[in-house]
């Protein structure tokens, strides 16, 4: 299995770590999955249906590598994809960062990464 290097670009900086082709596949599928339940969210209320909107169910998303990247994303907060935040924490038995970035630069990183693959 090998793994390049996957840089995530935060609101005040980025961070660079070890990530494999794989796992960035099944990130990006977790994120599409989020992007749709965004999108029901983001329907309900705009649609005025009178009712109540039902809660969707947040991403969680975790690998352990050479670090441990876990992200989340509960859609029921944000009024659309464009507006969505991930929580992000990435550590190692050295150091742990904990912070947040927008939804669409995650997604946008994730697919310079992949792209170097094919």
């Amino acid at each position: 299995m090998s793994s390049s290097q996957l840089r995530l670009n935060l609101g005040d900086g980025s961070v660079s770590f070890s990530f494999t082709p794989e796992a960035a596949r099944e990130l990006q599928g977790a994120i599409a999955q989020l992007m749709e339940r965004l999108k029901a969210v983001s329907a309900q209320a705009t649609g005025g249906g009178g009712g109540k909107a039902s809660p969707q169910k947040p991403m969680e998303y975790r690998y352990a590598g050479e670090v441990f990247l876990e992200m989340f994303c509960n859609p029921n907060i944000w009024p659309s994809p464009f507006a969505a935040k991930v929580l992000i924490t990435l550590r190692d038995d050295r150091i742990r960062l904990s912070t947040e970035a927008e939804l669409t630069r995650i997604t946008e990183d994730i697919n310079v990464y992949l792209e170097q693959f094919g």
